[in-house]
């Protein structure tokens, strides 16, 4: 072992579904299994792939691809239209699966979590615990259902791990192999290290895992990274935890690309106040208050235009957010190929004052409470404006990537 290395007992396991929406609907659809698939948006051509089989992989199909490019390469490719009630069902079932092992689960996203087993009496060896969830998985969701096992020191050396043997692995990374697994991939392998930071990297020389493993903390805080970031590197590679971090919510937004380009500023504007209602609806179920709107569109020229509101007092009802948002878009540009909404400056929801542009949240706080009860009893838009009515049908609930908050 190198002298500064982890030699810890590894109790850290990352757990990852593999290629999980495609294989969820393969679950779902035998006939699917062993076929190329693709999880899509929206069924056209000219939609963007979302997640690939492994068998669509293996014949070239690659995340963000447009459909049309990934049939010419995978012949007899399936296109299925996305069906995020479907993957939050699996999301719960492996999150419960994941909590019967310790208290301190998180969920990285829709598809993977981490467990940690510090302070838990378990002398069982992690592998065997590892082999045990992934059996689960197929005895308690379906037995077309695979996923990655990873087993490290850290949160980092974890992930690392469950992406080593891909699809239904098993692996541990330690202070015993940790080199000679660095050895074997690339920069842009960690996670982390993409194109920006593999440029910082080798502007100092370091062109593999292995040397940047070996770089000193001095090199690469005060000269790569110019920033405390560099530190943390240094202690992460070599298997020592700095991400067991909670970030708070910042801002709470959506997006929408236009399905058509003839439609009316009436109609654009349907679609706005559809997106306003669901970013309201994500604020308070996160028990949040905002206090900025800032709207967005993008033309078919691909000119960006953007305008922001701070408020003095604090929002969070769906009228408010819409009322706002339709004050900012009047100055928005024509030929619109994409909108968007983001509430900021969020903060808890501990009963502020009445807002004076005429939230009235005190006053609405009972009505809108009930509004939303009920959406989350019968399902999401039972109530809802009529000025969206049908809108839903348009624009779907995206699958989350990259964040479990609004599950």
């Amino acid at each position: 072992m190198r002298e500064g290395y982890n030699s810890e007992a590894s109790l850290v396991m990352h757990v990852d579904l593999n290629s999980a929406f495609a294989t969820i609907e393969q679950q779902a659809r035998p006939m699917l299994r062993g076929r190329p698939v693709a999880v899509v948006n929206r069924r056209t051509e000219h939609t963007a792939i979302v997640t690939a089989s492994y068998e669509a992989k293996a014949m070239g199909v690659k995340v963000g691809m447009q459909f049309q490019e990934a049939a010419r390469l995978a012949p007899g490719l399936i296109a299925i239209e996305s069906d995020p009630v479907k993957y939050r069902f699996v999301y719960k079932k492996l999150m419960a699966i994941l909590n019967d092992y310790s208290p301190h689960v998180v969920m990285k996203s829709i598809d993977e979590g981490v467990i940690d087993f510090h302070s838990l009496v378990d002398t069982r060896p992690m592998v065997e615990v590892g082999n045990e969830i992934k059996q689960r998985l197929k005895n308690e969701v379906g037995r077309a259902m695979r996923c990655n096992v990873g087993i490290g020191t850290n949160r980092f050396l974890a992930k690392t791990a469950a992406s080593l043997h891909k699809p239904d692995g098993l692996d541990e990374i330690n202070h015993t192999n940790l080199r000679t697994t660095l050895a074997s991939l690339k920069l842009t392998d960690l996670t982390g290290i993409a194109d920006h930071n593999q440029a910082r990297l080798n502007g100092v020389g370091i062109y593999t895992p292995l040397q940047f493993l070996d770089s000193d903390e001095v090199t690469l805080q005060k000269i790569v990274f110019k920033s405390i970031v560099g530190l943390q590197w240094h202690q992460r590679l070599r298997g020592y935890e700095v991400d067991d971090r909670v970030f708070d919510t910042k801002r709470v937004g959506r997006q929408y690309v236009l399905e058509r380009r003839d439609l009316t500023s009436q109609q654009v504007m349907q679609r706005l106040h559809h997106l306003c209602e669901s970013v309201g609806s994500r604020l308070r179920a996160q028990d949040k208050v905002a206090r900025g709107v800032y709207v967005y569109v993008k033309t078919a020229e691909r000119q960006y235009w953007h305008a922001s509101r701070l408020c003095q007092l604090p929002f969070y009802s769906d009228s408010a957010i819409y009322g706002l948002a339709e004050q900012l878009f009047w100055q928005a540009p024509s030929a619109i190929r994409e909108i968007g909404i983001h509430c900021y400056g969020l903060s808890d929801d501990h009963e502020p004052q009445m807002s004076l542009f005429g939230d009235a949240l005190a006053r609405n706080r009972q009505l809108v409470g009930a509004l939303d009860t009920i959406n989350q009893c019968y399902g999401e838009r039972t109530l809802h404006s009529a000025d969206t009515l049908n809108i839903g049908n348009v624009i779907r609930q995206k699958i989350p990537f990259g964040s479990t908050r609004y599950l």
